[in-house]
């Protein structure tokens, strides 16, 4: 009944290959299956949303109005802090929590703007790609219609123009014009009509 290849079974399927020496209660492989993924214990997460976000938090700290509103934070955090009543400050003269603040906020800038100029390496590596690869071809075709203009230019210097014929049948009007000074027409002799 069955195929007789010791790797198919009766139904012509192939058997899963197990090692020689494994044991039955060992894991089979397949090889051709794709492995089912693993569950990470991490976030997922879409990088090319995170990198957009980033982008978009980058040009904002590029802009002068981060500049204005991160000044304006400062300068109210300070003035309360010294001008309130000792019971509502909440961050004495060295500013340990402004300080840590800014060192947070400067913390998290600096990956998001070196992440945000990495994408747009990446995207200004492909517009090179992409210039070189139309500039190649621009200079294929460049050089293919100069072979082109090249080989009509020999083919017309081949090829007989108007002011050629005109100047060849202007020469050989002139020859017969000389032709007929030297050798004069004769007169016909009308002798020979009459025996016809």
């Amino acid at each position: 009944m069955g195929s007789g290849d010791p790797g198919q079974t009766e139904r012509g399927e192939p058997r899963d290959r197990v090692p020689a020496g494994a044991g039955a209660s060992s894991r089979r492989v397949r090889l051709d299956l794709p492995r089912m993924p693993r569950r990470s214990l991490l976030p997922e997460y879409d990088p090319e949303a995170f990198g957009r976000f980033s982008e978009k938090i980058a040009r904002f700290l590029g802009t002068g109005r981060f500049l204005v509103w991160m000044t304006l934070t400062i300068i109210a955090w300070v003035v309360w802090n010294i001008a309130a009543p000792a019971g509502l400050r909440f961050d004495e003269y060295p500013f340990i929590f402004l300080t840590l603040a800014l060192s947070l906020q400067a913390s998290y800038a600096a990956p998001l703007i070196l992440l945000a100029q990495n994408r747009q390496d990446d995207r200004d590596r492909v517009n090179l790609e992409q210039d070189r690869k139309q500039n190649e071809r621009s200079i294929a075709d460049t050089e293919y219609l100069t072979r082109e203009i090249a080989a009509l230019r020999i083919g017309l210097g081949e090829v007989a123009t108007r002011d050629w014929i005109r100047s060849e049948l202007e020469d050989l009007v002139r020859e017969l014009e000389e032709h007929r000074a030297v050798f004069p027409q004769r007169e016909p002799d009308h002798r020979d009509e009459g025996d016809r």
